[in-house]
């Protein structure tokens, strides 16, 4: 006995129409076209820079001053060297900012009458920090805690400076996440709460990590801005780039090696600023798909 076979099913090439293929042809031409006239005002633009500044009366001295080639290769090996000690700051740094401004942030959001004065001792700190110049708080660290000849207390302008840095950007940061908090909807908590989990728990393990996944983007610029005003700690007489450049431009009144660390920092700075850029673009598309709560 023999079973007939079901004849084979042939679907049939999906075949785009001549309108589609003309319009995806119209598209390509039109990206062509913008990215030639981009192109070209790009070069244009940079080709006029270049000749006012080149073709202006003090250009000579100027490239002397601070674009030197000589001064560069001088200046490059101990802006490396001091660079070396911005780059331990930040890290050293940036864990403590994450972890004191999350606890700040949490310190704001406790509820309760009991909790109002750590709720008035977080805001305080926060507005006093966020107001307070960065400057003038590493000037009053540096300077005054030295003074007040504390048993026990560093005297060290790295770990001086490095608290500064904390003090300060640890106020923006907790403003970050309170923020992130705030805008976990109350039905996320309630619905923990529901399920049995104390308050404690309901903000660990349900609002916390729906907060720091919404404030990724923003807590990478403070990073960002960390990593630059790590150089302010060399008012404080740490040698780190800026320093660096300050000893060997001070020797000659040559500024190409500040000029030198700027440039460094500044390629420090831009895959930074790139990866801002990836991750928020990457939760953009996430949370248009309903990936992210």
């Amino acid at each position: 006995m023999t079973l007939d076979k079901a004849p084979a099913v042939h679907e049939d090439a999906y075949v785009p129409s001549e309108r589609r293929i003309a319009r995806e042809r119209y598209r390509r031409a039109r990206t062509r076209r913008a990215t030639a006239i981009a192109a070209t005002s790009t070069l244009v633009t940079g080709a006029g820079l270049f000749l006012l500044i080149t073709g202006s009366p003090g250009w000579t001295r100027t490239q002397e001053t601070f674009f030197s080639a000589h001064y560069a290769r001088v200046a490059l090996p101990q802006v490396m060297e001091g660079l070396w000690l911005n780059l331990r700051l930040l890290a050293v740094c940036g864990a403590a900012v994450l972890v004191f401004g999350l606890l700040l942030a949490v310190a704001r959001t406790l509820r309760g009458p009991v909790f109002f004065p750590v709720r008035a001792l977080a805001t305080a700190y926060t507005d006093f920090f966020r107001g307070l110049p960065l400057i003038i708080c590493l000037l009053m660290v540096v300077f005054g805690v030295p003074a007040l000849r504390l048993e026990g207390v560093t005297t060290d302008p790295v770990l001086l400076g490095g608290g500064a840095l904390v003090l300060t950007y640890s106020a923006y940061v907790a403003e970050v996440f309170r923020a992130g908090i705030e805008s976990v909807h109350p039905s996320q908590r309630a619905a923990a709460r529901s399920l049995g989990l104390s308050g404690g728990q309901a903000l660990r393990f349900v609002v916390l990590p729906q907060a720091v996944r919404r404030v990724v983007p923003p807590l990478l610029n403070d990073l960002v801005s960390l990593q630059k005003d790590t150089g302010l700690v060399s008012i404080a007489g740490a040698v780190d780039a800026v320093y660096a450049a300050q000893i060997i431009a001070s020797k000659d009144f040559n500024y190409t090696p500040y000029v030198v660390a700027g440039l460094v920092f500044v390629a420090l700075t831009i895959p930074m600023t790139r990866l801002t850029d990836w991750v928020t673009a990457r939760m953009d598309r996430r949370r248009a798909q309903g990936g992210i709560v």
